[in-house]
């Protein structure tokens, strides 16, 4: 009988771990919330376990947890843009008793309640990678300047194009979220180009997913290929983008840039695939993270305000007066991990 008592309860908390949402790496037993404990319990909420960017956030994180003695837990919501699977994820990390949680919000408002039910109960929150609306939601924010990283692409694509108008496709990522706004709007900037610009000829919304971007550029051709230049808001996008442009004869007269940074991004860049890529660090995100959190836990001391933690412009075809680095420097550094 208390055997199937046991087998009855551990079946109950796995039905419940499946039902909130979240993908699950580890649970610690529960505890107090609050810093000056000494020891750091660090909860990562990514916005899914799928995408590379955040595999390689959260590979980051444990590392630097693993290495500074604190323990760590991460969870994700299912897909980009699950607000409600990062609520619960955040609810679940409280229970565990983190008294730290770091998170890159799907949306940049979509979690503020649970994040400000969190800090009431002492939890240090650090916005990763993106941030919050508004910044002052979370403790501090350790992240790529996005807006920068999309005026540093839009202003290589405008240099790439010597002087001719650009003929524009853009192909965004999932609408209403920080980064893609952010993005979106700094490679206008860099471009110098406005939002409704005549020279924009198409946009799509692709969610950063790579066969989403294929389909969108695919459907935008359909409408013209008189054009000269493409955005997209990140490598994946960039890669399903390629698909459709090659697949109609176009890649070689399209300058095309993204943003990430990612080894395979700095491959696409090396082989030709687009142009350019904005190189980001989310190892430096996670570890900065992570000793905030271990900080946090010895004295109770928290870090405030926006932590810039840089971008760099990766390409094999540098433009006159803009700072890059070449592809070779790319693969022995993307995303800030030393190969």
């Amino acid at each position: 009988m208390r055997h199937r008592r046991l087998t009855a309860l551990a079946l109950a908390g796995a039905l419940a771990v499946a039902a909130s949402g979240c993908t699950v790496e580890r649970h610690w037993g529960g505890g107090s919330n609050s810093g000056g404990s000494g020891k750091a319990k660090v909860g990562l909420v990514t916005k899914t376990d799928t995408n590379p960017y955040f595999v390689e956030l959260r590979n980051a994180a444990r590392a630097a947890a693993q290495a500074q003695g604190a323990e760590f837990s991460a969870l994700a919501g299912q897909f980009d843009g699950d607000n409600d699977g990062q609520v619960r994820a955040i609810e679940n990390l409280m229970q565990q008793g983190a008294n730290t949680i770091l998170i890159t919000p799907s949306s940049s408002t979509g979690v503020l309640d649970a994040i400000k039910r969190a800090r009431e109960a002492g939890v240090l929150v650090i916005a990763l990678d993106t941030a919050t609306e508004p910044a002052e939601a979370v403790d501090a924010t350790f992240a790529t300047d996005n807006f920068e990283a999309g005026r540093q692409q839009g202003a290589y694509v405008k240099a790439a194009l010597a002087g001719a108008a650009p003929k524009l496709m853009m192909i965004d990522g999932t609408a209403g979220s920080t980064v893609d706004t952010q993005r979106h709007g700094g490679f206008l900037n860099g471009i110098g180009l406005a939002d409704g610009a005549p020279e924009i000829l198409g946009r799509v919304q692709a969610n950063g997913d790579q066969s989403l971007a294929q389909q969108g550029m695919e459907n935008l051709l359909q409408r013209t290929t008189d054009i000269n230049s493409v955005y997209t808001m990140n490598e994946p996008m960039g890669r399903g983008a390629f698909a459709a442009l090659q697949a109609r004869g176009l890649a070689d007269r399209i300058v095309m840039g993204s943003i990430d940074g990612g080894c395979e991004g700095v491959r696409n860049v090396k082989s030709g695939e687009y142009a350019a890529t904005v190189m980001q660090f989310p190892k430096k995100m996670a570890e900065q993270g992570v000793t905030a959190a271990v900080e946090y836990a010895k004295t109770g001391k928290k870090p405030s305000g926006f932590i810039g933690t840089g971008s760099v412009v990766i390409t094999d075809k540098p433009m006159p007066g803009m700072d890059s680095q070449t592809t070779d420097w790319g693969l022995r550094n993307c995303w800030g991990e030393k190969k």
